[in-house]
């Protein structure tokens, strides 16, 4: 037996992410008619994402006007923090995590007009929706 075939051989079947992946929870405080998120740049910093698209996921998936101040994303609209949370999650889930490996070390390439999520654990790609 060659030398690829044994290594072949000797590899999983799946590789799964055994890592330790614990994005921050959303800091946010309601002023008014209007909730703030203080920390949305921390978190775009640590899903290694582009700060300009969770915002405009936010904004899409509340259906509401917005404003980036001061690192600040302010929301016309009262959201609780739970549910600023769950709409976390559902981006981690769609735009991070690996639907093959469920590894969070990937990131978003554009080819053809069309978003991609790439992996950088296994090397998979496929594509996402478009905000």
């Amino acid at each position: 037996m060659n030398l690829l075939e044994r290594a072949k051989k000797n590899l999983p079947e799946t590789v799964e992410y055994k890592g330790r992946f614990s994005p921050p929870m959303i800091n946010s405080f309601i002023q008014g008619n209007k909730t703030i998120i203080t920390n949305l740049k921390d978190i775009s910093k640590y899903l290694n994402r582009d700060f300009n698209h969770l915002v405009k996921f936010f904004v899409k998936e509340f259906a509401c006007s917005y404003l980036v101040k001061d690192d600040r994303l302010i929301l016309t609209g009262r959201f609780n923090g739970r549910k600023l949370n769950e709409k976390l999650e559902k981006y981690i889930n769609t735009y991070v995590i690996c639907k093959e490996c469920g590894s969070p070390d990937t990131k978003l390439e554009r080819k053809d007009n069309i978003l991609y999520l790439k992996c950088m654990a296994c090397q998979a790609e496929y594509p996402v929706p478009k905000i």
